[in-house]
């Protein structure tokens, strides 16, 4: 995890945003970039009105140089040196002077190891969904998803929520980087909410053939969605990320009748390394 691609606009959760970034790029040396990123043009504000998660918003003409202004002095106040070389070191640049639309977070998202943005929520001062649809849709990278608040660690203890599907499959394969970093792993099943594949004990096997303290924990489903028992071990475990899959059933069904990725991103208080 060398690059990481920053989309910066004014919410509330930006301080939170970089600072799970610059954890990331602490352990790995990494390189932090950050863009101005805004609405397509002539739309605004709305809500979706299942998921209650903010669709779409506002942009001001200035927006750009705030968000600049923004991540450079948060950069600044950590002591995180401007890039001016290559291979990636621990430093970050801002190459783009002009603000983007939500689709470029996806299309150059492609060339970054991970993209970090925040978790969306339904009012206007919260982040959007669209840039987060487009890193996870468009981008086939990883997208780490910051809470309101700014972490004060990341990749210690971790939750991974095994639902033995591809996506999981391909979020666990992005994420051993972290993984193979962090002090304990569980790998946790809940039964009734799961895709024909391995157990999570194979899961689990398959992580520590690769280097990584792993066990795995398989838990009933009861009257809980998957989503409300993943957030509640994550917490009463002490993990300080949680890797999840996106979207496993497909968004429509998701704002329709539910989901572990729509109820996580609307409610998960740790950041989420997440894939589609």
């Amino acid at each position: 995890m060398k690059t990481l691609l920053i989309p910066t606009e004014d919410h509330d959760a930006m301080p939170a945003v970089l600072e799970a970034a610059r954890l990331v790029a602490r352990q790995f040396d990494s390189y932090m970039e950050g863009f101005a990123v805004r609405p397509s043009a002539g739309t605004y504000v709305t809500v979706e009105p299942v998921s209650s998660l903010a669709i779409s918003g506002a942009f001001e003409g200035d927006s750009a140089n705030q968000a600049r202004a923004q991540f450079e002095a948060f950069m600044k106040s950590q002591g995180v040196p401007q890039a001016d070389q290559e291979p990636a070191a621990y430093s970050y640049g801002w190459p783009r002077a002009e603000a983007a639309e939500d689709a470029f977070v996806g299309n150059y998202g492609r060339n970054f190891d991970l993209i970090v943005l925040g978790r969306p929520g339904p009012d206007p001062q919260n982040p959007r969904m669209p840039p987060l649809e487009s890193a996870l849709f468009d981008s086939g990278r990883p997208v780490l998803v910051a809470p309101p608040a700014a972490p004060r660690s990341l990749g210690r203890n971790v939750l991974v929520a095994w639902n033995r599907s591809t996506q999981q499959a391909r979020t666990n394969a992005f994420a051993l980087p972290l993984l193979r970093l962090a002090d304990q792993v569980t790998v946790l099943t809940v039964e009734g909410g799961t895709l024909a594949g391995p157990p999570g004990e194979e899961a689990a096997r398959h992580l520590r053939r690769n280097g990584i303290k792993a066990s795995a924990l398989t838990v009933k489903r009861g009257t809980r969605t998957p989503g409300e028992i993943i957030l509640d071990h994550a917490a009463s475990l002490g993990c300080d990320l949680l890797v999840k899959s996106a979207y496993t059933q497909s968004r429509l069904r998701q704002m329709i009748f539910g989901g572990s990725t729509r109820h996580i991103l609307a409610n998960a208080t740790l950041p989420v390394l997440m894939a589609h």
